[in-house]
């Protein structure tokens, strides 16, 4: 499903170079959900940020699906974004005084869904991260992990074949931190392809898969084997 080889991603602050990304290969199967961990100016945000097409390598080459991700115009690389990819982002990004269900319809009102087909797959997303009692409150009147789980649902709206979540627990207690963490075990176990940054080693053992990145290189890639933690 990806595929990433020899990616690298230099920046240039006048004469400095930073090199953020070191000669990085590695591919992900669909199913897999896989934990990128490591400390911070690892690499690991450009890494997401990359995957996420978001960004473009200075050298290397990323394949999603088959496709050169080099080779797609702006339309087709919005198109991926809003239909292939699903984004959790550790400060939410949700609209303050909206409701859970107008910000989980966002990316179907871009993508042109009809309003009662829209309202009603946000209905179900919402329900299936354990907010039924909330789609009408205000992101404000939501607490940090109720936050993220309409960040979740909003992420899932548009059926994308990977999710990736970039310091998804970064910003709220850890009690809600492990909530957030089954419903991606959840996930996972009913089909979608996770990708997740994270600096904490607690979050990342929820993975079946994590891959250690320092100074922009991988330096290991393991398979996890604490896969369902309670």
């Amino acid at each position: 499903m990806i595929k990433v080889s020899h990616l690298s991603k230099i920046y240039k602050t006048g004469e400095v170079e930073v090199k953020a990304l070191n000669d990085v290969s590695f591919e992900i199967k669909k199913g897999e959900f896989v934990a990128i961990m490591g400390p911070s100016g690892s690499g690991k945000s450009t890494l997401m940020h990359i995957l996420g097409a978001l960004d473009t390598p200075t050298s290397g080459e990323y394949y999603l699906d088959g496709e050169k991700i080099a080779n797609l115009d702006d339309d087709e690389l919005a198109e991926i974004r809003n239909k292939k990819i699903g984004f959790v982002f550790q400060a939410y990004n949700l609209l303050p005084r909206t409701t859970a269900l107008k910000n989980v319809t966002l990316p179907m009102i871009f993508a042109g869904v009809s309003k009662s087909k829209r309202e009603k797959r946000a209905a179900e997303l919402l329900d299936k991260v354990g907010l039924k009692d909330r789609i009408y409150h205000t992101s404000n009147q939501l607490s940090g992990g109720q936050q993220q789980r309409v960040a979740i649902a909003r992420a899932l709206s548009m059926d994308p074949s990977i999710l990736l979540a970039d310091e998804p627990t970064g910003n709220i207690a850890s009690e809600q931190a492990q909530e957030i963490m089954k419903i991606f075990q959840d996930l996972n176990e009913h089909g979608h392809t996770i990708l997740m940054i994270t600096h904490e080693k607690e979050i990342a053992e929820y993975s079946k898969r994590i891959i250690h990145v320092r100074d922009g290189q991988i330096i290991e890639d393991e398979n996890n084997g604490h896969q369902n933690l309670v």
